[in-house]
């Protein structure tokens, strides 16, 4: 029973460890992302409001899903957000072209790089809370092309950061839910054994 309890507590301690790593990279990468939308509204002279409608498809959220599944959907979110932003550095590049870096395409380079590490983290962080090696999540029916007009393909650019954005955030909620209910766990695991210890 003791073995038992110390694995609890050490997975409990990796998933507390992994999730407030995630929540770090989670919080830059939203402070980033905003950075980019904005750069991207004055590039384009679009405004805050022009795109609409998820990119992303993943199951709708319910308040029965466990700490476990909120992580995988969010998990999954995150790496069709990985494959559509990376496709839209490419299209850019393509159809745009640049002759050299700017303040945007570094701050682009930026966001691409920390959502791997958001990536990594939420990934370590489902095997932390599960205890298993982490499938990769079907990226079946995700739509990657792009339009290839120059008007619909910068819109489509657009959507794409928005709905990093909209994941970033996401992951923020999602992760300070998962430390608080951790967090709960804790605590009630340190009463119950502080009554077994006053029992004795």
């Amino acid at each position: 029973m003791s073995n038992r309890r110390s694995r609890n507590v050490t997975s409990s301690d990796s998933v507390r460890s992994w999730a407030s790593r995630a929540a770090a990279v989670a919080a830059q990468l939203q402070q980033e992302c905003s950075i980019l939308l904005e750069l991207y509204r004055k590039r384009e002279g679009f405004s805050a409001d022009v795109a609409d409608g998820r990119l992303v498809s993943v199951p709708s959220p319910s308040s029965q899903l466990d700490a476990r599944d909120k992580l995988w959907r969010l998990h999954s979110a995150l790496l069709q957000c990985r494959s559509l932003l990376e496709r839209a550095i490419t299209k850019e590049e393509e159809e745009l072209g640049c002759e050299e870096e700017g303040e945007y395409e570094k701050q682009r380079r930026t966001v691409n790089d920390r959502l791997s590490f958001l990536l990594i983290s939420t990934g370590e962080l489902v095997k932390a809370a599960d205890g298993t090696t982490i499938l990769t999540p079907s990226l079946e029916g995700l739509q990657l092309d792009g339009p290839t007009a120059l008007f619909e393909l910068k819109l489509w650019v657009y959507r794409v950061f928005n709905e990093v954005d909209h994941w970033t955030k996401n992951a923020i909620n999602t992760l300070q839910e998962l430390l608080s209910s951790v967090a709960k766990d804790q605590r009630r695991a340190m009463r119950v054994r502080s009554t077994r210890n006053t029992r004795r």
